[in-house]
Formats: C-alpha cells, sequence, structure tokens
C-alpha cells in the first residue's frame, strides 16, 4: 500500500466567530479576515510539513485547488506543487487536483504539469477534478457544463501529452488550431491520473473506463466501503479487467499520538473545527444546479444520510469510520480490517487540519513515519493482483 500525506493549507488563524456575520468560508467571508503577515508564516509551516512527510517515509506529497475560500489556501496547487519539486527529491506529488474545465485554456495547465513532471523526474500524479460546487461561484463557470467540460478538457491534456504536435482539436467547449505542448512530460505517456469523488457513479465509471486511479474521500466508512467494492465489482463486470489495489484509494482524517486517550484529546478541537467551522458550505454551493445529475445526487443523498447540515462530534466522527484516530497500535489494526472489508491500494491521510498547531502535526507525522507507515505499507502486499 502506498500511503500520502495530504494537506489542505487552511487559513489556521481563522476567526472561529466568523459564522455569527457570515454564511460560510466560501466565496462570501470578507477577505478582511485575512492577514498577509500570518498568511507568510502558514505557506512556510505548510510547505516544511509537506517536505517533512518525505523525510518521516510518506511516499507520496498531495496538494490541491480552492477559490476564496479559509479552507484550502491553494488557489494554484501548481505554485505549490512547483515549490516542493526542488525541495523533495523522492516522494511523488500529487496535484489533486487541478480543475482544468473551470479554465478556458486547459493546454496551459497542460505545459505546466509537464514542467513539474520534468523538473522532478517523473514524480508527478494528476489529479483531475471538476471542483467543488462553490467553485462555480468563485470563477462564474456555469454549473450545468461541469461534466462535459471536464470530459472533453481530460480528452484534450491527455491527447496533448501522449500524442505528437501539432494536431487541431475543435471541440465543443475547446477550440485550438496548434496542440503542441512544450515540454512534453517525463513520464510517457503521461502522468497517473487520479480521479477523487465522494461517490458518484458517474466519476466512478469514468475513471474505471480509462483506467485512472479512483479516490473516495471524506465520507463515513460505510460509503467508502460500498464505493470501493462497487470499483472491483464493475471493473470485473462491465469492464473485463480485475481491478489491482493500486487503482484504488480512500483519502481521509488521521492524528496519531501515543496513547488513544492522548489522540482523541489532543485532535477533537481541531478535527471539530474543520467540520464544524472550515467545511461549511451553505446546499445551494454545495449543489448548484445542475452541477450533479438526478443519479449522482440520488447516490450523495444516501451517502451523506443524516450528515448534511449537521455537524458531527470528533466521537461520532471516529464510529462512523470518518476519521481514524489513536495510538499507532489502533490506527493500523483499524487500517488492516479497513482493507479486508474493501481493498484499497492508495491512502491519502489529512493529518493537519482546521487548527491543529505545527508541533501536534509534526509529532503526528513523525509517529505516522516510525510507526504506522511500516505496517500500513504491507498492507496487501501478499497477493496483490496484478493490473490487467
Amino acid at each position: 500500500m502506498n500511503v500520502f500525506f495530504f494537506h489542505l493549507m487552511p487559513y489556521a488563524y481563522l476567526d472561529l466567530d466568523y459564522d455569527q456575520k457570515h454564511a460560510s468560508v466560501m466565496c462570501t467571508l470578507p477577505n478582511a479576515y485575512y492577514d498577509p503577515q500570518l498568511g507568510h508564516e502558514l505557506y512556510n509551516r505548510y510547505l516544511d510539513e509537506l517536505e517533512y512527510a518525505e523525510q518521516v517515509g510518506f511516499d507520496g506529497i498531495c496538494v490541491n485547488e480552492h477559490h476564496q475560500t479559509a479552507y484550502g489556501m491553494m488557489p494554484s496547487p501548481i505554485v505549490t506543487a512547483s515549490a516542493l519539486s526542488r525541495r523533495t527529491s523522492r516522494a511523488k506529488i500529487a496535484i489533486l487536483g487541478t480543475a482544468f474545465c473551470l479554465r478556458d485554456n486547459p493546454i496551459l495547465q497542460a505545459e505546466e504539469h509537464a514542467m513539474i513532471d520534468n523538473i522532478t523526474g517523473g514524480r508527478l500524479i494528476t489529479g483531475m477534478v471538476r471542483g467543488i460546487g462553490a467553485e462555480y461561484y468563485s470563477t462564474m463557470a456555469n454549473p450545468a457544463h461541469s461534466r462535459e467540460r471536464f470530459q472533453e478538457a481530460h480528452d484534450l491534456v491527455l491527447r496533448a501529452w501522449s500524442e505528437p504536435g501539432p494536431f487541431r482539436f475543435y471541440g465543443k467547449h475547446y477550440k485550438f488550431d496548434y496542440v503542441n505542448i512544450w515540454p512534453r512530460p517525463y513520464q510517457q505517456p503521461h502522468p497517473p491520473v487520479w480521479l477523487p469523488s465522494q461517490g458518484s457513479i458517474e466519476t466512478i465509471e469514468y475513471a474505471l473506463e480509462k483506467r485512472h486511479t479512483y479516490l473516495q474521500t471524506y465520507t463515513p466508512w460505510a460509503s467508502v466501503q460500498k464505493y470501493l467494492n462497487m470499483c472491483h465489482d464493475m471493473a470485473r463486470e462491465r469492464y473485463g479487467y480485475e481491478l489491482p489495489d493500486e487503482q484504488v484509494g480512500w483519502a481521509l482524517p488521521c492524528y496519531v499520538a501515543e496513547t488513544d486517550e492522548q489522540a482523541r484529546a489532543e485532535a477533537k478541537e481541531h478535527i471539530e473545527n474543520l467540520f464544524h467551522k472550515f467545511i461549511n458550505i451553505p446546499p445551494h454551493m454545495l449543489l448548484p444546479p445542475g452541477y450533479v445529475s438526478t443519479r449522482a445526487m440520488r447516490g450523495f443523498i444516501e451517502s451523506t444520510a443524516g450528515q448534511v447540515g449537521h455537524k458531527p462530534t470528533m466521537e461520532e466522527m471516529i464510529d462512523n469510520g470518518m476519521f481514524v484516530c489513536g495510538s499507532p497500535q489502533t490506527v493500523v489494526q483499524t487500517f488492516r480490517e479497513r482493507y479486508a472489508q474493501a481493498p484499497f491500494g492508495n491512502l491519502l491521510l489529512l493529518s493537519q487540519f482546521a487548527t491543529l498547531p505545527a508541533d501536534l502535526t509534526r509529532k503526528c507525522l513523525t509517529l505516522l513515519g516510525e510507526q504506522v507507515l511500516p505496517q500500513v505499507r504491507e498492507i496487501g502486499a501478499e497477493g496483490r493482483r496484478v493490473s490487467a
């Protein structure tokens, strides 16, 4: 199993009383709440944490993209990945992801990803996402065109990476007389492509059809188990191949301390801040009209039953499997049990969340590297399937 450290780069100095005046951290929270001096400190602290994750043994480090929000201060994951590309030497750098379809020129992003792939000698993983619903307000993109723009941008970018140029591309949403990117990516025919989702059936189908890696993100374990097992069944029954573990993954918050009691005491305030204050999106911004199909909406309602609008306690999150927290022994055992219930080959741990301070983040990363990763990495190693 491959284990990655995922970072949102939240604005950890957020005034947590903001919700007395404002409905959400997305789009509408005045940027007067942001202090550039503190932002300078946080960006450099967070880059240090990502670099430290490589030092303690993580297989990869993950950055992502969000706009106009205190939830994650990475409007350009390219900038973050670029900063990491020369300060790391071994770990994969996963951009999870770039919302190619929110741009009018995905070729520019294709070129940027190819640059990072060249600088790192082939350590890039490209995550392709549509962006969460709030992104369609911050960019004024039409959510009703989201999926078809995503699929067209996907095809354009992969052709640009793998097909000799120049060639002409005239689609419904993107039109180019010359597609001829310089540089070409280091990895041939192109970097690995990962598709994260909270359980969109369309995303699962698309990932399996294209042989991309599917990631289930930030949902109760019952939903994770359902969708990961669905991936294995669908690959076999519809697409005619046995799904290798490496083609599926699970992303979730995780915190480790010396004992279960200490881990819970140290994490409680901060994990609840994440779900109560930082993930605070009004329904109309979470799922704008046209953003998801009726089928996907039904799946979302089923997978998040009782969660929308509910502010779970840490204890509830641990009980329903949204958050893994405890001693190294407890965490390893939890992941062993989860793998037995639904195999996955990539584990993405959000081990800095919301207001979790630097000292606790570093301690958690150290314990993960020394006592958890060596054991978790062996999960599924015996009898690992070979990709068809």
